[in-house]
């Protein structure tokens, strides 16, 4: 259970996940990447800044034992400045970083404590923590994203008997 706990972790953020942050960000001008719909509010950059953030903090750092790096508020104070293809590259390394600690992670140590930004937490919950935060910022992005180009992005088709078919497969 450990393992396919593990397992569904990575196959969501490598291959759910980031795939759909790819094509919105594909859709989007340099105007709609940093756009805000007002000051309490993120942008998809913002966004995108924010989830490498977070994800090298929680894994990284809390599982992996790196160096925690992360400086938080500026994710939030960037106002531009970083292109899609660079935003999309740093948190396309930050994936795959995270993806190689967690396949190297042995499930015995799930229940192993870490303390990550100032919570006590055990590794299980660092993981489950990560990919729900990461989960939801996703449909931030892709709400963002059909704002702004009033586009239906194809994730899903629905079949006349009612099923699903995916479709950025």
């Amino acid at each position: 259970m450990s393992r396919a706990f593990i397992d569904q972790s990575r196959r969501l953020l490598s291959r759910e996940y980031l795939p759909r942050i790819e094509r919105c960000v594909r859709e989007l001008s340099e105007e709609d990447l940093w756009w805000r719909p007002n000051e309490q509010s993120n942008s998809v950059g913002n966004l995108l800044l924010h989830l490498a953030g977070n994800l090298g903090q929680w894994i990284l750092h809390g599982v992996g034992d790196m160096a925690d790096t992360r400086r938080r508020q500026s994710e939030f104070d960037a106002y531009g400045g970083e292109s899609a293809a660079s935003l999309l590259d740093a948190l396309r390394d930050t994936v795959t970083e995270v993806d190689r600690v967690l396949a190297d992670l042995p499930p015995g140590r799930l229940d192993d404590r870490r303390c990550i930004q100032g919570v006590d937490v055990t590794i299980r919950e660092a993981v489950y923590h990560a990919v729900e935060h990461f989960s939801g910022h996703v449909g931030q992005i892709i709400y963002i994203t059909k704002m702004r180009r009033d586009i239906d992005l194809g994730f899903y088709t629905m079949n006349a008997d009612g099923t699903v078919r995916r479709g950025w497969h």
